[in-house]
């Protein structure tokens, strides 16, 4: 398939030798033009509105800011840059997590390189690639809707279907994952006991989980957070 103009695209991945990877595959085709690469959703963030690519390719489990985050930040601001995710946790439950945060594609890391290019010249087209299977915008449109139906309890707030957590949900869920306790984590961040019970409450609602394991191991399956992740936030 061919597409008339060129197609800058922004390679968002951790690992430097999967990204180099995807940069490689993705360098063999004439029409695709490699603006940028980034290691973190922040930096790649600042890319997206400075370079404003085509394409970005994202990891969805990134440092800092994670690939259904950076997505929602692209939608919200109505960027012209499309995104495709790229996960190894390929299940339904985080396609449609992707699809409501304003992802154009959703892709297992196993995808072979043709596959890949074949699903970025979709997204450029204006369609949507969701685990190999391409959607135009009124199909993708009926999908979603029929997605929500069956998924109504999970996504029953008022407003946009989709809500990522606060930025403060954000470094109580941090907390979690390092194992802190409740007590511990209102000392870290400053605020007290009860607020934090609040958040974590929040957190177990949207997660629509029981526990807090279970919620660190649904943000880590899902990639919310990153057991690598800088313990900047909470020295500052």
């Amino acid at each position: 398939m061919e597409i008339s103009r060129n197609v800058t695209i922004l390679v968002v991945e951790d690992h430097p030798l999967f990204r180099q990877g995807v940069i490689n595959a993705l360098s063999l085709e004439s029409e695709f033009q490699i603006v940028g690469e980034a290691a973190d959703g922040e930096t790649a963030w600042m890319l997206i509105r400075t370079l404003q690519p085509t394409i970005a390719i994202v990891d969805i489990n990134l440092p800092v800011l994670n690939g259904v985050q950076l997505s929602y930040r692209v939608a919200q601001e109505k960027l012209s840059t499309r995104v495709i995710l790229l996960t190894a946790y390929d299940d339904k439950e985080q396609i449609l997590h992707a699809a409501l945060a304003g992802a154009c594609g959703y892709c297992s890391k196993e995808i072979e390189p043709r596959q890949l290019i074949e699903t970025v010249r979709q997204v450029v087209l204006g369609n949507y690639v969701l685990q190999g299977q391409v959607f135009s915008p009124k199909e993708f449109m009926v999908w979603l809707n029929q997605q929500m139906g069956k998924n109504r309890p999970l996504y029953s707030e008022p407003g946009s279907p989709f809500h990522p957590l606060s930025d403060r949900e954000m470094e109580v869920l941090t907390c979690m994952v390092k194992g802190m306790s409740n007590k511990e984590i209102a000392l870290a961040l400053k605020i007290s006991h009860q607020t934090v019970k609040n958040h974590v409450t929040s957190i177990l609602r949207k997660f629509n989980v029981e526990d807090g394991t279970q919620a660190v191991v649904y943000a880590l399956k899902h990639g919310w957070v990153n057991l690598q992740s800088s313990d900047k936030s909470l020295q500052e």
